[in-house]
């Protein structure tokens, strides 16, 4: 007798569903397909040459460490200088309060595996990132949603949404994945405030913080709770950081800053997930940070995505309909087109692909529903000229679309 699978799955498998982006991936393996879909850096800006000469080194002199078992924390040397470079001001924190982890995405799961359970309130922006929601659906989390606009959340209705007993605010606050919007100084300000007011943590996500090349540098919420306490760091914030934006994807390095007891938490989570990150990984990484590489590497990543990022502003303005409106990203790798109500995204998507140039509808980043009229369009990936080619494709498709309304 066959086994029926389908009969074997846990419950929270219905709660689970395929990343659109994962499974639009597929589709732009094929070489004649301009992809502003995935979230991808550029492989050009890659320091494979000094990937390669710390391996080298890592394999040369700790060769033994770093092809063994390690602590679940994390390679003590990296955590205790990603505490040293992250502290400021007021905010002190120790290694006690640095979690490595594989990719800031387990990060994701890992506080949805220790705070959530079925039914428990999130508060996310309107729209937000998908890979969160898709890491809390499996807990079968339900969202409370504060609309954003080009200033981030409106901090204006998070009291309402801090009243409804949430277990944590989950925010973007720079160049956020999917609209590209900087949340104001003012509105961090606000939203630590109220947070702490109500006892609520909020969990800080920044892959891109490092990738502004365009105006000033704010003060993130961790430093901003920070200073509301003295002595070693055991406040509201959660933080979580990466590498994948600033070294490689493929190494898949994050960290969790977080109180102590937060940390001992997911350290627990973790050991059931797979025992500890890679600490050859860890080593290397250790390498490209300590002395100083990889804060020079990141002029070439800001100089190489405004090139591109502009390249897409300016196709955009001279190709697209004037009835589509988007965002002006100062960082990252994204930005946010808005198309005339009534216009559905995914139907333009299926246009698309038949011009052979892909984008992210917009609906998917909506939890509570919503954001048909709008996508996502990543300008990190591809050349500049292949972005203004695809930019007038794209252009067409919503041409041909808005005629035929």
């Amino acid at each position: 007798m066959e086994v029926q699978w389908e009969k074997k799955f846990a419950q929270r498998m219905q709660k689970m569903k395929s990343s659109t982006i994962r499974e639009l991936l597929k589709v732009t393996e094929q070489p004649e397909m301009i992809s502003f879909a995935g979230g991808l850096p550029a492989p050009e800006v890659f320091p494979i040459e000094h990937v390669d000469i710390a391996t080298h080194k890592v394999l040369t002199e700790h060769g033994e460490q770093a092809l063994q078992y390690g602590a679940t924390e994390g390679y003590r040397p990296l955590r205790e200088l990603l505490a040293q470079r992250l502290s400021h001001g007021k905010l002190q924190l120790t290694v006690d309060n640095v979690l490595i982890v594989s990719g800031s995405q387990q990060a994701l799961d890992l506080l949805g595996k220790i705070i959530i359970d079925p039914g428990d309130r999130i508060v996310v922006e309107a729209p937000t990132y998908m890979g969160a929601l898709q890491a809390w659906n499996a807990y079968e989390a339900a969202y409370i949603t504060v609309a954003a606009d080009e200033q981030g959340m409106q901090t204006d209705y998070l009291e309402e949404a801090l009243l409804q007993n949430p277990k944590y605010v989950y925010v973007l606050p720079n160049f956020q994945n999917p609209t590209g919007v900087t949340l104001t100084e003012e509105r961090r300000r606000v939203m630590v405030q109220q947070a702490r007011r109500y006892g609520v943590p909020i969990v800080e996500d920044d892959p891109y913080g490092e990738l502004r090349f365009e105006g000033e540098h704010l003060p993130s919420l961790l430093s901003l709770e920070g200073e509301l306490q003295q002595g070693s760091y055991q406040g509201n914030g959660i933080y979580l950081g990466t590498f994948s934006k600033t070294m490689a994807p493929g190494m898949r390095l994050g960290w969790v800053i977080a109180p102590s007891q937060v940390i001992g938490k997911l350290v627990q989570a973790k050991q059931g997930v797979d025992l500890h990150t890679a600490t050859f990984t860890q080593m290397i990484a250790y390498e490209l940070l300590k002395d100083g590489f990889l804060d020079e590497h990141v002029h070439l990543i800001r100089r190489v995505y405004q090139e591109r990022r502009d390249a897409m502003l300016a196709a955009m303005e001279e190709y697209f309909p004037e009835e589509v409106k988007w965002t002006h990203p100062e960082g990252g790798m994204f930005l946010w087109v808005t198309l005339p109500e009534g216009s559905d995204a995914t139907e333009l998507l299926k246009q698309a692909l038949e011009r052979n140039v892909v984008f992210v509808p917009g609906e998917s980043f909506y939890p509570n529903g919503g954001g048909q009229n709008t996508m996502r369009l990543n300008y990190s990936h591809d050349e500049s000229e292949r972005i203004r080619e695809g930019i007038g494709r794209l252009a067409r498709v919503l041409r041909t679309s808005f005629v035929a309304r």
